[in-house]
């Protein structure tokens, strides 16, 4: 979250978007710790930050090269931590319906521990993905 710290006054608010969860889903989301209350993106004028059950990802906000929605998406390719085997993106799925696909100046680490593999976007099928977008580009 933004915070005031020598001298230093937020610009926007912090921005929290909650994972639409799909009921079908959300049984073997959860076997993968993947829940609502372990779910959410971030954004503030430091970071764009994505946690997905035990998946991290967080990188500076200046690394957001821009955000489009997109969906509906197939539940094979959009449900849980999925690797693009298209274009190396990683996807944070718990719905089919919509989601946001953010994509990054420089590639950023999420689904592996460590610095490798790295992905040039990544989507994630937040509740509301006009806000995130909206939050992302201003």
């Amino acid at each position: 979250m933004a915070r005031a710290r020598d001298g230093y006054a937020p610009t926007m608010p912090a921005h929290r978007s909650a994972f639409r969860f799909d009921p079908a889903f959300r049984v073997p989301l959860a076997l993968l710790g993947v829940r609502p209350e372990t779910s959410w993106v971030l954004v503030d004028d430091e970071a764009l930050e994505i946690r997905f059950g035990p998946w991290r990802l967080r990188t500076p906000r200046g690394n957001v090269a821009g955000a489009q929605v997109g969906g509906p998406y197939r539940w094979w390719r959009a449900i849980g931590p999925h690797l693009s085997l298209a274009d190396a993106g990683v996807t944070f799925g718990t719905t089919t319906a919509a989601g946001v696909c953010v994509r990054f100046a420089s590639p950023v680490p999420a689904l592996a521990p460590g610095r490798w593999p790295t992905h040039p976007a990544a989507t994630v099928t937040v509740a509301d993905p006009e806000e995130l977008c909206r939050a992302l580009i201003t």
